[in-house]
């Protein structure tokens, strides 16, 4: 607590001379730090008073149940925040703190995998109502007939990235599907992009030279600005091949600056998993991790079940699992992979 409690006093310093600063960006970061740190302080409070009010249950029940009762719910209480906490020191990447962009790809099978992409959206969404994350929508790309072929968009909250950057890869379905009048199982596969939202004074070489940029007009509900004006922005980064779009936002001006901030992350994210897969091959631990590859099973017929296969973490409740109850799986592969 000291050590957070001495960083938080340099921020408090540096946020006094916000107004001589030129750029913003860099108050803002300084800002969210410093909040950050605070919610941790008082977390670390909360839990010095509920385990010293816990200790003083315990010394009063004596051979009252209810007292005992109400004991042990606390300390249960407390277990989950501490393990929580300990879940956060895992945390620990440069990135981890920051706002997360995902992007999801249906793989080959026409409307089955476009299908298959919406239901992960989903999973997604809710998984973020669950811990408090806000989601904005960026890019979408409606399926021929149902379900969508590409998505990318925005969770918003302390650890996003964190967290969400365990979800990166292929996810495979199982499932006797809706669109087969035949009823049989089709397998679909969708892959999943996570990446850091980076800051713009954050630096990252990009040269303009390196640089494609399309606009087109945007997809979607109507606005004053959807589908009227070539708004939307596609930009290619020449040398990775990577493409990023945003047609989300009102202006062309905006769409860039959203498209130019994917951009930075996903080239972060790219120098971050070459990281990652020569540490995981100097660690020798969770020998199956591989990014980029199919990293789990839902399987909904002939059985139901949710298998991560790096880490081997099951859950045969398919349907929670679907409806954003996913934390467990990120809990255990961020405590394996460390």
């Amino acid at each position: 607590m000291d050590k957070l409690g001495e960083e938080l006093a340099e921020l408090k310093k540096q946020q006094a001379v916000d107004c001589f600063w030129e750029d913003q960006a860099t108050a803002q970061r300084v800002n969210k730090r410093a909040k950050h740190i605070e919610n941790q302080l008082k977390h670390l409070d909360s839990l010095n008073k509920g385990l010293h009010s816990a200790s003083e249950l315990m010394e009063l029940c004596e051979d009252d149940e209810q007292m005992l009762a109400e004991a042990v719910d606390e300390l249960t209480a407390l277990e989950d925040s501490i393990n929580q906490l300990h879940l956060e020191t895992l945390l620990r990447g440069k990135y981890d703190e920051y706002d997360a962009i995902l992007t999801l790809h249906a793989g080959a099978g026409g409307t089955e995998a476009q299908d298959w992409v919406s239901m992960l959206y989903r999973m997604y969404t809710r998984y973020a109502e669950r811990n408090g994350f806000k989601v904005v929508l960026l890019d979408m790309l409606d399926g021929d007939e149902a379900g969508i072929k590409s998505v990318t968009f925005k969770v918003v909250g302390e650890y996003a990235y964190g967290y969400l950057k365990a979800e990166k890869g292929v996810h495979r379905l199982v499932r006797i599907s809706p669109f087969d009048s035949n009823k049989r199982r089709h397998t679909s596969f969708a892959s999943l992009e996570v990446m850091p939202e980076i800051d713009e004074d954050i630096d990252v070489d990009i040269n303009d030279k390196d640089l494609k940029i399309d606009t087109y007009r945007s997809g979607g509900a109507g606005g004053q600005h959807v589908n009227k004006t070539e708004s939307a922005i596609r930009i290619t980064h020449i040398p990775t091949g990577i493409v990023v779009a945003c047609q989300n936002e009102r202006s062309q001006i905006q769409n860039k600056a959203q498209a130019m901030s994917m951009l930075r992350g996903k080239l972060v994210e790219l120098k971050e998993r070459a990281q990652m897969e020569e540490a995981l091959s100097i660690k020798g631990d969770i020998k199956k991790i591989e990014w980029g590859s199919q990293i789990r099973s839902y399987v909904f017929c002939p059985y139901t079940l949710v298998k991560d296969h790096r880490t081997g973490y099951e859950n045969s409740n398919v349907n929670a699992v679907m409806d954003g109850d996913i934390q467990a799986f990120i809990e255990d592969f961020l405590i394996k992979a460390n």
